[in-house]
């Protein structure tokens, strides 16, 4: 008999040789690309074997790659083209500023526009700084946490992402076998260039499990200079918060005195007050990235003028935040553009389509007889194949992600794009209930045609 590797690698050689004869021209670049670029590609998580594909132009909520196939875009940038491809009025507002000049070492006014736009949706910002990623954003809301509280230890959620640099590779997608205990996470380095120094400094916590978090949070209280988490766990499956976690976790931080930080990075397009409007929370520092942009590079971090002031050059003994880009007029157009767009009216309708096309999935899996589910929160969904409800970063990791591979390759040959990392989709606001007709529509003629190779993998799915 045929262990799951053997089974699956028949199954993905056979999608490979279909794929290739559609997409001749990404396998003409990609080879090219190897020449210069190690793996061919310089953002790992847009490669897929046997080689990505290489897009030639987005309009709406379509886009086209360089053999000319078409594709309904569910991914939309990893959440950040909430509005999709060139919406007019940021088309405009970035060919208007470029007009004027790319950037400048100066600040221009455009700066305190979108700083006064995300302060005044975010009860919990006062003020607010800009950078160029996600990364750059937890970085340096770690950073002042450290400064503003003289202490060094971080407390995040295990499971969870928040950047590439090093005090946020820890324990974000770990091994079960190295991750300890359920009720007590080891700190499990993402790679090799993880120094063990890095590993001392961060403590997981289980999601969704008060009793585990508040013990390893109160034992290690003198220490924590924060806590950073998400309202939903975003890269383990789009996992809300349940049971009042979320409150709970705010409640034991203000007792301790401990700051809390919320990555609203991915959450920012859940509502016009992010994901802590949702949930009514105020934490103490918050991080934004993806939609703030408009599709350009951006990144952000604020909180109250007490905890920002230790960056501000008017401020004695402050510390310095800089980089070229920072607040560059292309990005701040964009951004200011794409939330003049992103109007209560407009987050409610692709929620309501997010809640649409999570209710159609989980209707087609129980119709065939596939355990699984999907689940997110907003315009954010999930696809799992898991017999247990997916709550945490364990029960995540139990899935059979094979057949999300399998899943993304046969959505992609009935023109559908979703993540190739593991079922996640993104509403943008070009889409209709015509576009998820249509999704739910190859989701379950995918689901058929994958449906044997779960049953000879996991047949505890099938029922």
């Amino acid at each position: 008999m045929m262990d799951k590797q053997a089974i699956f690698e028949k199954w993905i050689n056979r999608k490979d040789e279909e794929f290739k004869k559609e997409t001749k021209e990404s396998a003409r670049l990609f080879a090219k690309a190897q020449e210069n670029l190690p793996g061919g590609n310089t953002r790992t998580v847009t490669y897929f074997s046997p080689y990505p594909l290489y897009m030639a132009k987005g309009k709406g909520c379509k886009l086209y790659d360089v053999d000319g196939n078409e594709y309904i875009d569910f991914l939309n940038q990893y959440t950040a083209l909430i509005h999709g491809h060139c919406h007019p009025a940021i088309v405009e507002a970035v060919n208007e500023e470029a007009n004027k000049g790319l950037s400048f070492a100066a600040p221009t006014e455009k700066e305190a526009i979108l700083g006064r736009m995300i302060c005044e949706r975010i009860k919990s910002v006062e003020q607010v700084r800009f950078c160029n990623s996600g990364t750059e954003a937890t970085l340096f809301a770690i950073r002042a946490a450290r400064l503003n509280s003289g202490k060094s230890r971080i407390v995040k959620i295990e499971g969870a992402y928040h950047g590439s640099h090093d005090l946020a590779e820890v324990s974000v997608l770990p091994v079960l076998k190295e991750a300890g205990p359920n009720d007590r996470p080891v700190s499990v380095p993402e790679h090799r260039a993880v120094p063990k120094s890095i590993l001392d400094e961060v403590i997981a916590v289980p999601f969704n499990n008060k009793e585990a978090t508040e013990k390893i949070i109160r034992e290690h209280q003198k220490e924590i200079a924060c806590v950073i988490m998400e309202v939903m766990v975003a890269i383990s499956g789009c996992i809300p918060a349940e049971d009042g976690y979320l409150d709970f976790v705010r409640d034991l931080t203000r007792e301790l005195g401990i700051i809390l930080i919320y990555d609203e990075i991915v959450t920012f397009r859940l509502g016009q007050g992010g994901g802590q409007g949702i949930y009514d929370i105020q934490p103490d520092l918050t991080t934004f990235g993806k939609v703030i942009g408009g599709g350009l590079p951006v990144g952000a971090f604020g909180g109250s003028r007490e905890l920002m002031k230790v960056f501000s050059p008017l401020e004695e003994g402050s510390v310095t935040h800089s980089g070229t880009f920072n607040a560059n007029p292309m990005t701040l157009a964009a951004g200011i553009a794409c939330l003049k767009e992103l109007t209560p009216a407009a987050m409610e309708r692709i929620n309501s389509l997010g809640e649409l096309i999570r209710q159609g999935i989980n209707s087609i899996l129980e119709k065939n007889g596939v355990v699984g589910m999907a689940i997110g929160l907003g315009s954010l969904a999930h696809v799992h194949f898991n017999k247990e409800r997916v709550r945490d970063y364990r029960t995540y990791a139990q899935g059979n992600f094979q057949a999300i591979t399998l899943l993304h390759r046969e959505l992609l040959e009935r023109g559908i794009n979703i993540a190739p990392r593991g079922g996640e989709i993104a509403i943008s606001t070009p889409m209709t209930e015509k576009e998820i007709k249509m999704f739910l529509t190859a989701f379950e003629e995918s689901l058929i045609e994958i449906k044997p190779f779960i049953k000879q993998t996991t047949p505890e799915l099938i029922i």
